[in-house]
């Protein structure tokens, strides 16, 4: 039985496409959390077939490579190399660095497609086994025109039988491929296979696939988002997965026939009477536990407090709120945002938002940009509108983490 081929992936990251958008080259914008070249180095690295990855860079972007790829989880990552002025230029330089210790194959592949599937990496590989080069490739399915000269106009059509879209990677035989890059310098071919072609070299084609597509602008972006929600609810691999889930909560509280505050987000309100309450009565704090358990799945407030116990009596309702981010924590879980609406005819709880705001920002470690908080009336309708009492409504929305 021969020895394991060895096969090194070389993706070229040069580049400096800018048309996504943003200061950075496109490599490394961010795609669902982590740089775009991440993405594209681990769909190599997690391939057994791939025995290591080298990525051939910019000059200048040493500090973003780094900072994009210096965390991955990976031993197969070799030391970046230096590109060229072109993308030829990248893949000779590239494949230079390679020589001293050269491989059996080279997968050849652009930094900006980071949606390649190991399918598509193991059929580029199968390919070698009878040909010195291949390419993963989509045949042409649309009506394809030749424009007039001013671009305005069909000139006529063009005949789709045989065309194919060509993507990468692009894989080769090792000694073959840096034969045909050395013999091709100073030239200008597209791609790879253009090279290959130029030295003599037959290049077979093998199915690409959809959604391995080279990201070049914002809808490419949006449209990888979207792929990598679809296969693993939108983190990169080896990383959580989150759900988003969503609960509701609602209380409320009659006014006592004394008392001389309210307690509101954790905030003392001035009013001339209390509430009905077996413990402080914030009412919007109750709500938002109860928001906060819905999302749980973990009953409501009367079930881990229950209102007969008397160790509860006058208690505050901070504490209920600490018991529930526990049970959040317990399930390695995230507070993203919360909403609350007060609704109430009087007291007039305006001059009081802001401090209500700073409170629950303080209780919840939120942001304040993750706080929302209303109050409004029922225009004289029902038990608040005869300002018999105080009610409110809570959303919390938070993440749980995917379990496998």
């Amino acid at each position: 039985m021969g020895a394991k081929p060895r096969n090194i992936a070389l993706i070229v990251a040069a580049g400096r496409g800018h048309r996504v958008g943003g200061p950075l080259p496109k490599q490394y914008r961010k795609l669902c959390g982590r740089s775009i070249l991440s993405h594209s180095v681990l769909a190599f690295a997690a391939h057994p077939a791939v025995s290591a990855v080298r990525v051939v860079i910019h000059p200048s972007d040493e500090a973003l490579y780094q900072d994009a790829l210096s965390t991955l989880d990976t031993n197969k990552l070799l030391s970046p190399v230096n590109g060229g002025a072109t993308r030829q230029d990248s893949v000779r330089l590239g494949l230079e660095s390679l020589a001293e210790d050269a491989p059996d194959a080279v997968l050849i592949h652009d930094g900006a497609r980071p949606l390649v599937s190991g399918a598509v990496i193991a059929r580029s590989l199968e390919a070698l086994q009878e040909n010195i080069g291949a390419i993963a490739a989509l045949p042409l399915s649309d009506s394809l025109k030749r424009a007039t000269p001013d671009g305005k106009m069909i000139d006529n059509d063009v005949a789709r039988d045989g065309l194919w879209r060509a993507q990468t990677p692009q894989t080769f035989r090792f000694a073959d491929i840096l034969a045909a890059h050395r013999a091709a310098e100073g030239q200008n071919a597209t791609d790879d296979a253009g090279v290959a072609e130029r030295h003599g070299i037959a290049v077979a084609l093998v199915a690409g696939d959809e959604e391995n597509i080279k990201i070049t602008t914002e809808a490419d972006m949006t449209r990888a988002e979207q792929i990598l929600h679809d296969r693993s609810g939108g983190a990169p691999a080896g990383e959580q997965t989150w759900r988003v889930k969503v609960g509701l909560g609602y209380d409320v509280h009659r006014f006592a026939e004394d008392g001389d505050h309210l307690m509101l987000c954790a905030v003392r309100v001035p009013f001339e009477r209390g509430v009905a309450s077996h413990s402080d009565g914030d009412v919007a704090l109750h709500a938002l536990v109860d928001a906060i358990l819905g999302a749980l799945g973990d009953g409501d407030i009367g079930v881990h407090f229950p209102p007969s116990d008397e160790k509860w009596r006058d208690a505050k309702s901070e504490i209920f709120v600490a018991h529930a981010l526990k049970l959040l924590t317990a399930r390695q879980g995230q507070l993203d945002h919360i909403d609350i609406t007060l609704i109430c005819e009087r007291p007039k709880l305006s001059p009081y938002r802001d401090e209500m705001r700073g409170r629950l920002a303080s209780l919840l470690g939120l942001p304040l940009s993750d706080i929302s908080l209303k109050a409004t009336t029922t225009e004289r309708l029902g038990f608040t509108g005869r300002a018999e009492g105080i009610a409110a409504q809570a959303v919390a929305t938070l993440r749980l983490p995917v379990t496998p």
